[in-house]
């Protein structure tokens, strides 16, 4: 089982550099000064660069700031931040700026059409997006986090359709925790986003991810096929990365969206993207078909936390994934 784990990391580190870095600083524990410089390769060649190469000389992607999808400035952006191209990356920091500029209303909330009418979700990917490219002290940050907390839901989670909604939504709550999660990260401890976010992880902890909390049914059947990248949708292994990335302790409820985990994996250890969310795009990041290296990188990584944290043995085949062994 080791030696199907060391082919399936070799296979990693051999594709993409915005898969290979990762794959050296989250699951082999190289050194910083080996994962950067892979890391710089991304806006250099593959996937990173082929998407640097479609934006305008005015910042812009597929002609627009939010339309159209999948091609437009926000989702380039998003998908970029995704393939952990640097923060510091030149064109990309331009861009974001930009939509910050477009997007930003004095409330804090976004509007990046010219509807005039705001959206949660949007904004918390802004907020995540802004943070992440080194805005976390602009203001607009901060106004974008303090909007977000005013429209938490008594249930703990967010909702993009919140006038007249009972109930949040799982594509919103997600997005909000992990645009929070990054601002915190760049501001430090602030007890009011904390306490939000503390609500919102408990909201998905009550649904076990993604059931419904009265039913026990599945919400949606896209939650429990894996995509890449995710957009805006919430899918288990989205929802199983924000725990991940927060270090959360161990719950037990989230066994079942690690066993969805688990049982997509394929017989040479690697994942597919199940799930293809309909749009335009610049190109594929991998044939319907194909394994997805993206996606085999994260789950891997979910699966070192869950034994990091004890919750190996509360789930089902864990089929040798406890430890990724040096190659």
């Amino acid at each position: 089982m080791a030696n199907r784990s060391n082919e399936v990391v070799s296979w990693l580190l051999s594709s993409d550099p915005s898969v290979a870095w990762q794959a050296q600083r989250d699951l082999l524990g190289r050194a910083e000064s080996t994962w950067s410089r892979t890391r710089c390769r991304v806006a250099r060649e593959g996937w990173g660069a082929r998407l640097l190469a479609y934006r305008a000389d005015d910042g812009r992607w597929g002609g627009g700031l939010y339309q159209p999808k999948w091609t437009s400035t926000f989702y380039t952006m998003r998908l970029l931040t995704h393939l952990g191209i640097s923060p510091a990356q030149r064109q990309a920091r331009a861009s974001c700026e930009l939509l910050l500029d477009h997007g930003v209303t004095e409330t804090g909330a976004v509007c990046l059409w010219n509807s005039g009418s705001v959206d949660t979700c949007v904004t918390a990917m802004l907020l995540h997006m802004a943070c992440y490219f080194g805005f976390g002290e602009d203001a607009r940050c901060s106004r974008m986090a303090q909007w977000l907390l005013g429209e938490q839901m008594r249930d703990g989670g967010w909702n993009c359709q919140r006038r007249g909604a009972r109930h949040a939504s799982f594509h919103t709550t997600i997005s909000t925790l992990e645009g929070l999660t990054a601002y915190v990260v760049l501001r430090g401890h602030d007890a009011a986003v904390h306490d939000a976010a503390e609500r919102g992880r408990d909201y998905f902890l009550r649904h076990r991810l993604y059931r419904s909390e009265r039913t026990g049914e599945v919400v949606r059947p896209g939650f429990s096929k894996l995509s890449f990248p995710p957009r805006w949708y919430f899918d288990v292994l989205r929802g199983l990365e924000h725990f991940s990335a927060v270090d959360a302790p161990w719950d037990d409820r989230l066994a079942d969206a690690v066993n969805v985990v688990l049982a997509a994996r394929t017989r040479d250890g690697k994942w597919r993207a199940q799930n293809w969310h309909t749009g335009k795009s610049f190109f594929r990041l991998q044939g319907p078909r194909e394994p997805s290296p993206m996606n085999t990188l994260r789950a891997l990584r979910v699966l070192r936390w869950v034994d990091a944290r004890g919750g190996s043995g509360r789930v089902g085949d864990f089929g040798g994934q406890r430890q990724v062994a040096p190659i």
